[in-house]
């Protein structure tokens, strides 16, 4: 995600202190809400494919996946 899609989100917000936003920022904000978190999911899914842990037998070991 860029940087100004992440200000214009941050923009939406303070506009939605002051006054009530019309139906297409808040359509805006939506869409660049879910654009945003399926980016930071997608950023922490890759950090943790990267990690392993150190068992008791001195061996790495890549983190289980957890099943939800």
């Amino acid at each position: 995600m860029t940087e100004e899609k992440k200000n214009r989100i941050s923009e939406l917000t303070r506009i939605s202190r002051e006054r009530a936003l019309t139906p297409e920022e808040t359509a805006e904000r939506l869409a660049l809400r879910e654009e945003y978190l399926a980016d930071w999911r997608r950023g922490t899914l890759e950090t943790l494919e990267n990690v392993y842990i150190i068992g008791e037998d001195g061996k790495e070991h890549k983190l289980p996946k957890k099943k939800f």
